[in-house]
């Protein structure tokens, strides 16, 4: 080890922290990182998809990867930066059909296979979403809460073909496959009846989640609006954490962009793990309201992370991301919010909780206060640049030339 890291040791063994222990947990910390920053979230399915439900990607940065192989390659180049444990989070939008065309509510595992073949190559696994949004049947922004039969029906079909894929992924890979059901449904302005959709997608979710799935593990995904759905989300916070506490098997996935800007998703983690054995994250930034930018290394994150470590939950806390920004570069972008998720760990880490949460039972308020300050300026950056040497990836202000030169070598060539 380098003496930086040697004397950075020291620092933190004087608090009670041994910091060789806290890079080697980190290196077994899986992130799922989302597919979709790579193309806008425009999936493969047509080459003209049109983003629509809710979500909006702004930009036009060059080099935008248009199907299956240039999109792997990216993520490929980008996980060679980021050090630790990787999965692939893919929207069922992302399927690999070739002649084998069909509409979403007919999915099977075959049009999946490239992925899996993809991800037992690479080591990793897969977790899953399904699509409900950027198609011809969402119906005035409703899908499993319509009251068009025919509308509910399709979704309905495709949630369950979501869950048979999902199995699949976890049996081929052996390991779970997180199946996550996130659906825009709203109204634009006050509705007349904000209970009988409720109702709806209750039953619809009651359909989809009726079949027993071996190494599936469910959530719902609540939001708080949406584009052009601005006044009413069916699926709120409270209906789904209330389905999750009365469905076991079905958790609450908790992405901190789809709350109202004063809530704090880091308050909620121990509040939820009181109740629930797993709890799923999508870890974003929002700015005003739920835009997915960029992960920063910013005090939410950080205590994001800090829940998870303090709790003794990297096993019950399944941590994805969720962003996507088409003004920078977008290989780029995955290697900077990757590795700011690790680096907000690794500062969960390296802090004696112990001591931290004895303080506070002990009323040694003003201790407390005193050592949470100097904790902001322990040699952390030391320490990950030792995490890096040991996960042969590079350093802070050594990967970005690799972008550079991919882009000139292989994103500048797609235009």
């Amino acid at each position: 080890m380098n003496t930086n890291f040697q004397s950075a040791s020291q620092r933190y063994a004087a608090i009670g922290v041994d910091a060789t222990d806290a890079i080697s947990r980190l290196g077994e910390i899986p992130i799922s990182i989302h597919c979709w920053q790579g193309d806008d979230v425009t999936g493969l399915e047509s080459p003209d998809a049109v983003l629509s439900g809710g979500i909006q990607a702004t930009g036009d940065y060059p080099g935008k990867a248009r199907n299956f192989e240039e999109l792997t390659a990216d993520f490929d180049k980008a996980c060679s930066l980021i050090p630790g444990k990787k999965r692939i989070n893919l929207h069922a939008s992302y399927s690999v059909m070739g002649d084998d065309a069909v509409d979403r509510d007919a999915l099977e595992p075959k049009h999946f296979e490239a992925w899996v073949d993809y991800a037992k190559s690479r080591g990793i696994g897969i977790d899953f979403n399904p699509t409900f949004f950027s198609h011809a049947m969402v119906k005035d922004g409703l899908t499993l809460s319509s009251p068009d039969d025919e509308v509910r029906s399709f979704w309905i079909r495709h949630g369950i073909a979501c869950r048979r894929i999902a199995a699949y992924f976890a049996q081929e890979l052996q390991t779970h496959c997180l199946c996550n059901v996130w659906i825009p449904d709203g109204l634009k302005d006050v509705p007349a009846d904000r209970l009988a959709p409720r109702l709806r997608l209750r039953d619809s979710l009651d359909q989809i989640f009726d079949e027993d799935l071996d190494g599936v593990i469910d959530c719902v995904e609540s939001k708080v609006f949406g584009i052009g759905l601005e006044a009413y989300t069916v699926g709120s916070n409270e209906f789904y954490t209330g389905y999750a506490a009365t469905h076991p098997g079905v958790y609450n996935l908790m992405d901190n962009g789809h709350y109202h800007p004063t809530e704090m998703v880091s308050d909620k983690i121990s509040a939820m793990l009181c109740y629930f054995e797993k709890l799923p994250l999508h870890v974003t930034r929002p700015v005003r309201w739920d835009s997915d930018h960029v992960v920063r290394l910013d005090d939410e994150t950080k205590e994001i992370a800090i829940e998870i470590i303090r709790n003794d939950a990297t096993d019950r806390v399944l941590i994805g991301l969720d962003f996507f920004d088409a003004s920078i570069n977008r290989v780029a972008a995955w290697v900077i919010g990757t590795r700011n998720m690790q680096k907000a760990l690794l500062y969960a880490l390296l802090m004696p909780h112990q001591e931290l949460a004895a303080m506070q039972d002990e009323y040694r308020f003003t201790e407390l206060f005193i050592l949470q300050e100097e904790l902001k300026t322990m040699p952390f950056g030391d320490i990950w640049d030792a995490y890096c040497d040991a996960q042969q990836t590079p350093r802070d202000g050594q990967w970005y030339a690799a972008i550079k030169e991919y882009e000139q070598t292989v994103l500048c060539e797609r235009n």
